[in-house]
């Protein structure tokens, strides 16, 4: 405890460090008084008073006082923000007395180091974020993107993905690492990163053009497919609906969505296309019999031979689980393969190429990453007495040199 006659020598103190004391200690007098509403006033008239005082370290120490406490009088916070910058940005930074309204007016006309010092509150609501991403400070727009617990406005994000996705890696990073991304501007940004590695020297340099684009386009399809399954699982708008309003529903996505064993991003793909309710189009996928399915893949308006080829493919994915099993992708893509070939005797119709070509292309996909770790379990799992055969010198195969 300290006697009034020492406070008030404190605070009359030509000394600054001693009347910072002073502050100091009003501060927390005044947070922490249970005493007389008089009295309470009397310390408040006080913290007033040093408002006033010609040093900045004692006006420091009274902000540090209040700096952490809800119960702050905002009047003299309020008063802070207009101090010193070493003030005002500890005063923006760490005080939950202040709210939405009084930092969006400083957000909008503030310095550098105060939206800084804002972007590192503990807590930032949607409309202070928005507030501060207008500002167009990049470094201050990753830093809250970068935070999971800040709420950002979804106009907001697509905004900052068509503007900055295209040409900014470092944005579009930390754009795609938000799970509350919407699902059209996830899929622009997938498309963006695509296109950049696309265009990357050393990308184009170690791999074969026909086989970037290739791997370009597989990922690409898993990605969208993947952000449709995402979607459908949080029972979200239907992603697949926006892609029909886009005309990007192909029958090359609706087979890789079953192949790679997102399910409920198909159902959703033909809930949309058929206009029917996608627990009934789940429960025909699952259950329904071949004319059934038939039934309603014409209601999606896919010709004949197509319906056929995804009516087999459904029924071999029944049995399979494509979703975690690489092999068993494999299996039924070879399986179906094979048999468009044995049923059209190898001349496969026009309405079909883009599928079996896809199919093809899948086949050689999924049978480099099937065997990928084969060859190694192998070699754990036999005897040590059991061992490949040598070459005789002879035998030798002659490779010219590269």
């Amino acid at each position: 405890m300290v006697a009034y006659q020492d406070f008030v020598a404190l605070s009359q103190s030509g000394d600054s460090e001693a009347r910072g004391q002073a502050a100091h200690l009003a501060a927390q007098a005044y947070l922490q008084h249970t005493g007389p509403s008089d009295e309470h006033a009397a310390l408040y008239a006080a913290l007033i008073g040093f408002l006033d005082d010609p040093s900045v370290r004692v006006r420091a120490a009274l902000a540090y006082g209040l700096l952490h406490a809800p119960e702050a009088p905002r009047a003299i916070l309020l008063a802070l923000l207009q101090d010193s910058e070493v003030i005002s940005r500890a005063v923006v930074q760490y005080s939950p007395a202040l709210i939405d309204a009084d930092l969006i007016g400083l957000v909008r006309k503030g310095s550098l180091v105060l939206l800084h010092a804002v972007a590192l509150r503990e807590r930032i609501s949607g409309r202070l974020a928005d507030a501060l991403i207008v500002r167009e400070v990049r470094d201050v727009t990753l830093k809250l993107l970068a935070r999971p617990d800040v709420p950002v406005p979804a106009a907001r994000l697509d905004a900052l993905a068509r503007e900055y996705g295209v040409c900014d890696a470092e944005m579009r990073g930390a754009l795609l690492d938000r799970e509350d991304l919407p699902a059209a501007t996830r899929l622009h940004l997938v498309e963006a990163a695509v296109n950049a590695l696309r265009g990357a020297r050393i990308v184009r340099g170690a791999v074969a053009q026909p086989r970037l684009e290739r791997l370009l386009r597989d990922s690409m399809d898993t990605a969208l497919t993947s952000i449709g399954e995402t979607e459908a699982l949080a029972d979200a708008t239907p992603f697949a609906s926006q892609l029909v309003e886009d005309d990007r529903l192909s029958a090359r996505v609706m087979l890789h969505s079953v192949v790679n064993g997102h399910v409920l991003f198909f159902a959703d793909c033909l809930a949309t296309l058929s206009e029917m309710p996608r627990d009934k189009v789940f429960s025909l996928l699952e259950t329904g019999g071949r004319p059934a399915l038939n039934a309603l893949l014409a209601r999606c308006g896919l010709k004949d031979a197509v319906r056929n080829l995804v009516v087999r493919l459904i029924l071999h994915a029944r049995a399979a689980d494509l979703a975690d099993d690489v092999t068993a992708r494999h299996f039924v893509v070879t399986a179906l393969t094979e048999e468009l070939i044995v049923e059209h005797d190898g001349v496969i119709p026009p309405e079909l190429e883009e599928a079996f070509a896809y199919l093809s292309e899948q086949n050689v996909i999924l049978a480099r990453r099937a065997a990928r770790g084969v060859m190694t379990a192998f070699a754990g799992e036999v005897d040590r007495e059991r061992s490949m055969p040598l070459l005789e010198a002879e035998d030798r195969l002659q490779l010219p040199a590269a």
